[in-house]
């Protein structure tokens, strides 16, 4: 299958040069998924789905076009070449279109990551697998109802082919259970879930535990009170911690950058954290949920870091706005089928700290522990930031009673500057950051 496909996507690339392309690349993207939905002890959805998507891309001089398909019949397949190229010459020009640099290409055998597992999970053992972390959620004392639970198995392969020598492939996987608790009634109800995802299914946490966690999660948020309104430290539980990467990779975007639309404009090779922190993107992670042998224009990928000792480093970008910005490609371009190249980052990651979580709260008199945010109220021009939350009350260095229906506030370049990381680091999703505690927040409550 993937000679087959590379040598598809090799005479796609060939034959938009014989008519007239000055350059081009071919993607592919197979995938197949299935998954189940499991509520109140009955199954409630299986779904499935298979799709063999092609995007050929063509440039003649500054103008370029992407054009997608599904039938891989050589009719058809001499069509998208021909559509193609009609539609790159209606365009209008882009100064930065191109493929990537040639030197930067990946050579040579890809990297073993160990990304694919060729375990074949039925639907009717998906379906086990909702049912018993359902059961395990429902079975915790507190627990009312439940919102479902899931169980899922899908794998993919991505063959790229450039007209200027890049050819490549490779496959993974991914299997995930999920559940959703309710507890409590009425206007006390709380809701929370838990769920394990990875690229090995004996990788997966038990469904039963997944089960647990979510409605033992869902009790521990009964009773939950109104904050008082005041600066205070705030703490962030793992789950929600990484929303720092994910506004720190949209601020060094190079799209973003380009555009001059980034917080962090000017901010290259300057200190934007404490001294200490260590922001990795590792795409060669063994078994990453974010891992990838080349990004989405050939080229080859490295662990680099994004901030080092609390220093900004480095952009991410494709070979588009490296152009534009008269840089280097990072290695970070993402591709689908039927659009320009992206900008992704692979596995991101904070290094942990020192102290544990408890350590890193033990002299906080008065704070609060965040284990839910709501809303998306993050500027990334200026870097303002306020969302909804709720979670626990921290009192003398201690976790105490619940509380909801507040909202923090700050600004992500000050709040930057002022984090703290615990020791807690564990990879469960593909941006992963320790507990993090953050000083002088504003926390507007109703109490």
């Amino acid at each position: 299958m993937t000679d087959t496909t590379l040598n598809l996507l090799q005479d796609l690339v060939t034959n938009a040069i014989k008519a007239g392309a000055d350059a081009a690349d071919a993607v592919a993207v197979d995938a197949r998924s299935k998954s189940v939905s499991w509520r109140e002890g009955n199954l409630e959805d299986v779904d499935g789905s298979e799709g063999e998507d092609i995007g050929l891309r063509v440039m003649i001089g500054k103008k370029q076009a992407m054009v997608s398909t599904s039938d891989r019949r050589p009719a058809a397949l001499k069509a998208l070449v021909e559509r193609t190229i009609t539609m790159s010459k209606a365009v209008p020009e882009d100064a930065y279109c191109g493929l990537a640099p040639e030197d930067r290409l990946h050579t040579g055998p890809m990297a073993e990551l160990d990304l694919f597992d060729s375990t074949e999970v039925s639907a009717e053992q998906l379906t086990d697998l909702a049912r018993e972390a359902e059961d395990a959620t429902r079975a915790v004392e507190g627990v009312t109802n439940s919102s479902g639970a899931g169980a899922s198995a899908s794998s993919w392969a991505i063959s790229l082919v450039t007209s200027h020598g890049f050819s490549g492939h490779y496959q993974g996987s991914s299997f995930s259970i999920s559940s959703s608790a309710v507890a409590g009634e009425g206007t006390g109800m709380e809701r929370d879930y838990e769920f394990t995802s990875a690229r090995h299914f004996s990788d997966l946490e038990s469904a039963s535990w997944v089960g647990t966690e979510a409605g033992e999660r869902a009790v521990k948020r009964l009773g939950a009170a109104k904050m008082a309104s005041g600066q205070m430290p705030v703490v962030y539980d793992p789950r929600w911690s990484k929303s720092f990467l994910n506004h720190l990779s949209g601020a060094i975007n190079g799209g973003s950058i380009a555009r001059k639309s980034s917080f962090l404009q000017d901010k290259m090779g300057e200190q934007i954290f404490a001294p200490g922190i260590t922001i990795i993107d590792d795409p060669l992670k063994m078994r990453g949920l974010s891992s990838r042998m080349f990004d989405g224009e050939g080229v080859s990928v490295h662990k680099c870091a994004i901030v080092e000792d609390g220093i900004l480093q480095t952009w991410m970008l494709n070979s588009a706005t490296a152009r534009q910005l008269g840089l280097e490609v990072t290695g970070h371009a993402s591709r689908g089928t039927s659009s320009a190249p992206g900008i992704s980052h692979s596995n991101l990651y904070m290094a942990p700290g020192e102290l544990s979580p408890s350590e890193l709260i033990a002299d906080i008199k008065d704070g609060v522990y965040i284990t839910e945010l709501i809303g998306m109220g993050v500027n990334g021009v200026t870097g303002d930031y306020s969302r909804g939350a709720a979670g626990f009350r921290i009192r003398n260095g201690e976790l105490a009673e619940p509380v909801s229906e507040f909202t923090i506030a700050g600004n992500l370049k000050e709040m930057f500057r002022h984090l703290v990381p615990a020791s807690d680091l564990s990879f469960r999703y593909g941006i992963n950051a320790p507990t993090l505690r953050v000083e002088g927040m504003t926390v507007a409550g109703a109490g």
